[in-house]
């Protein structure tokens, strides 16, 4: 289904991972994508991987904590392919440790890239969006900003966040047209989560009613169905793709 056919969309840290399978499926319904990653020569093969999909793509380096760079990125997509209709923030990184062991600059660069990089996204394709009277903005939180997770009280703080980042930029752009929704998964099979030891994995499988962990094209077809026209009178929503965790 072609539901973004001739849509503008923009992706933060979609150089590799759940990130770049967003990228995949918003462009297999038919957006143009332009991939944004800090590392620029990552970003530059992904968004060479998706036009040999046949999708539209270019890509920017894009340091998310840095207005400027974000800024530029929207201004490059608007640019390059049209009005901006979906922006999905999602770049993000970890850095675990107990509270009693996690250096405070270790706290805030999570925090930092998490949060203040989904407000800037937030606040700059807003205002690009306002110009047409219409998008979506996704912000890609976790399960850990619901329940918390041991070790993680840095992402699992700016997890949670951004949901209150959400839904309060949901009620101020919803008469700008502009719908802001986020997404919470649960444990999604991808190299990061396959290289944790077998015990932790089995512990965590054991909590999930479904009986398996999700893949990465199931979070991004929930994004695609929130950038799209059917999710037209959602806002301000979490949605949980965790196959049924922490209900």
């Amino acid at each position: 289904m072609r539901m973004l056919e001739g849509r503008g969309a923009v992706v933060t840290g979609a150089a590799q991972g759940i990130g770049w399978e967003i990228a995949r499926v918003l462009g297999d319904a038919g957006a143009s994508v332009l991939v944004g990653d800090i590392n620029g020569d990552a970003a530059k093969d992904a968004a060479a991987r998706l036009r040999e999909h046949g999708v539209a793509a270019d890509a920017l380096r894009c340091d998310v904590t840095d207005p400027g760079d974000v800024e530029a990125l929207i201004a490059h997509g608007t640019e390059v392919f049209g009005p901006l209709d979906v922006m999905v923030n999602n770049a993000g990184i970890t850095r675990d440790a107990t509270m009693r062991k996690m250096p405070i600059e270790d706290f805030r660069t999570v925090l930092d890239v998490h949060l203040t990089g989904a407000w800037n996204g937030t606040r700059y394709a807003a205002e690009a969006m306002r110009a047409h009277g219409r998008g979506s903005i996704v912000n890609i939180s976790s399960i850990s900003g619901k329940v918390g997770n041991f070790g993680q009280t840095n992402y699992s703080a700016a997890k949670a966040g951004m949901v209150g980042l959400t839904k309060a930029s949901a009620k101020e752009l919803a008469k700008a047209g502009i719908r802001v929704n986020a997404v919470q998964p649960g444990l999604i099979r991808t190299a990061m989560t396959e290289a944790m030891p077998a015990h932790a994995w089995e512990a965590k499988m054991a909590e999930i009613p479904m009986g398996r962990a999700g893949e990465p094209v199931e979070v991004a077809n929930v994004v695609l169905f929130l950038a799209s026209d059917l999710a037209g009178y959602l806002t301000g929503a979490v949605l949980e793709v965790t196959g049924g965790r922490y209900m």
